[in-house]
């Protein structure tokens, strides 16, 4: 059992490593206009819509719905089924970059390929819209986070995740 634990830990608390460094790294950015009060009022009510949506849209719909759940879940999978490798690289298991359904591959490397592209996007806006931006991302990212820990106690407490892992049906064997 202490294995399966130090398994299912090793991956999604990676997973939590990755998307922590993303808030440690962008909380300092989405602040930077609030602590220099150079907003216009209409900005302020920019900044609470684009959080709302983002908490909803990033944070409910994406994570909690998602993501954080399937996190689990294939960390939950590869304890009952460790391989090695895949035990080694558990964060990026989890995150389904590897060992998934095609469908689930395709849709993360479109994902990550489409999310690059917007983080470059994002970091060439001035303050405040940079700000801005990142606040809602801030926002939702801490949502995330707080989905993936209730679905990893959840998942640990015995229950079933409410997503399939995605991962491939094995070979039959002839």
């Amino acid at each position: 059992m202490q294995a399966v634990t130090a398994i299912v830990l090793w991956g999604v608390l990676g997973v939590l490593a990755i998307i922590g460094q993303a808030i440690f790294r962008l909380t300092p950015l989405a602040l930077h206009p609030l602590r220099h009060g150079n907003l216009a009022g209409w900005q302020y009510a920019v900044i609470g819509v684009w959080t709302v949506v983002s908490l909803y849209s990033e944070g409910y719909k994406g994570f909690q719905k998602a993501f954080a759940p399937r996190v689990v879940a294939r960390a939950l999978h590869l304890a009952r089924h460790p391989r090695p490798l895949f035990v080694a690289f558990a964060p990026l298991y989890c995150m389904s970059f590897f060992h998934a359904t095609r469908r689930r591959l395709i849709f993360q490397y479109v994902f990550i390929t489409v999310l690059v592209g917007v983080i470059l996007i994002v970091q060439a806006l001035d303050q405040p819209w940079r700000g801005i931006v990142d606040c809602g991302v801030v926002a939702g990212l801490i949502y995330g986070c707080a989905s993936i820990v209730w679905y990893l106690i959840r998942g640990l407490s015995g229950h079933p995740m409410p997503v399939s892992a995605d991962v491939p049906e094995p070979a039959p064997t002839a």
